[in-house]
């Protein structure tokens, strides 16, 4: 019987995250060659150098996906939201990325992605109840290899 005990941490140290993280990557990388992972962050501070927006993700695999894009509600509606994903957009070519892909709740924005050009490639309805988690992806190039990517959903969730 294996003597390792399970410790269960409701709050994970980022230490904890972060190991995670890269035993992941590394396994990823082993599997399909690709090593080409990196992290990008933008910020947007104020002039207490508070952040007010900021918009980070990753690239790997000529693919990019941004985990978190935000604007402080007092700073919307001035295009620091457009100008973030454009910044993230800009990265990820400058990357060699042919897709970037984000997740939005409906009630988040993803009426604003699709007005930047992406396209909703995937929904989740009632989550949270009462609204849907959507995933929307825009193509920087296609190729023969993007025939995952160049599927319409068929029906939704």
């Amino acid at each position: 019987m294996n003597t390792n005990h399970i410790l269960t941490r409701s709050v994970p140290s980022p230490n904890d995250l972060q190991f995670l993280e890269d035993r992941l990557y590394e396994f990823n990388s082993d599997q399909t060659g690709q090593e080409d992972g990196q992290l990008f962050g933008f910020f947007i501070r104020n002039e207490q150098d508070e952040i007010v927006a900021g918009c980070c993700g990753w690239t790997w695999a000529h693919a990019c996906q941004i985990q978190s894009l935000w604007v402080h509600s007092s700073w919307r509606g001035y295009g620091y939201g457009r100008t973030l994903l454009e910044s993230a957009e800009n990265e990820a070519r400058e990357r060699n990325c042919k897709v970037i892909l984000i997740g939005s709740y409906s009630f988040q924005a993803p009426a604003f992605y699709q007005k930047c050009g992406y396209e909703l490639a995937w929904q989740l309805n009632d989550f949270p109840p009462g609204h849907q988690h959507c995933y929307l992806i825009k193509r920087f190039a296609e190729t023969e290899n993007d025939s995952i990517l160049s599927t319409k959903p068929s029906g939704r969730s």
